[in-house]
């Protein structure tokens, strides 16, 4: 479980960031900062945090709402033409950067899921698995997962073929049955092998899903 271990080696405000999306064939690329004051530490919401894969729907837009009432935050996304143009990982890095300087607080560290570091103004960590062992980042990973969730469902009622109010753009048999009968949309990413494969043989069947 999270904890605040990470966040208290630092005297100042740590940022937690996270990004989801990207191994979805359409969508964006979302990407969240949270910084938790000392103050909610002791919330008992601070408790209910973990990573957003792990949390069920109802529980995961309660925390949230707490999360956007009690905490700083701020969202980035890259859409899926820069994407296709710089590569998933890249667009991963970049909308964390983005997310982190549009706060408003001055950092003094910044905890991030995974491997790799983005370009940020402040000394920052990587931290692998960070949304299991971090409040902050997996704060990061429930605002970024909720609000791409709410994109994909918005972009769904537009583009009703997909299912997208469901699969989020990942290669579920809906969103390849979609594809094969109703051809692609400027939210595909065209550098993904299934919508490579659509786009020179008219069908995504043998792709694999989410390749890229």
């Amino acid at each position: 479980m999270p904890d605040f271990e990470f966040e208290n080696m630092h005297d100042g405000a740590v940022f937690g960031l996270d990004e989801v999306g990207r191994g979805p064939l359409a969508g964006p690329v979302v990407a969240a900062c949270v910084y938790i004051p000392k103050e909610v530490y002791s919330l008992a919401f601070i408790h209910e945090l973990n990573d957003s894969k792990k949390i069920a729907k109802p529980k995961l837009e309660m925390l949230y709402a707490l999360i956007v009432q009690h905490c700083e935050w701020r969202v980035a996304e890259i859409s899926p033409s820069e994407v296709d143009e710089i590569n998933v990982l890249q667009a991963s890095l970049k909308a964390m950067e983005l997310s982190l300087n549009a706060m408003s607080t001055t950092p003094c560290f910044a905890l991030v899921d995974g491997n790799k570091l983005p370009k940020l103004p402040c000394p920052a960590q990587s931290v692998i698995k960070g949304d299991h062992k971090s409040y902050s980042i997996a704060a990061a990973s429930i605002i970024a997962k909720v609000t791409r969730d709410r994109i994909m469902k918005a972009l769904h009622l537009e583009f009703p073929y997909y299912g997208w109010n469901s699969n989020a753009g990942y290669g579920a048999k809906v969103h390849m049955d979609g594809i094969n009968a109703h051809g692609i949309t400027d939210h595909h990413r065209k550098s993904y092998a299934p919508i490579k494969n659509f786009m020179l043989h008219g069908s995504t069947r043998g792709a694999i899903d989410s390749a890229v």
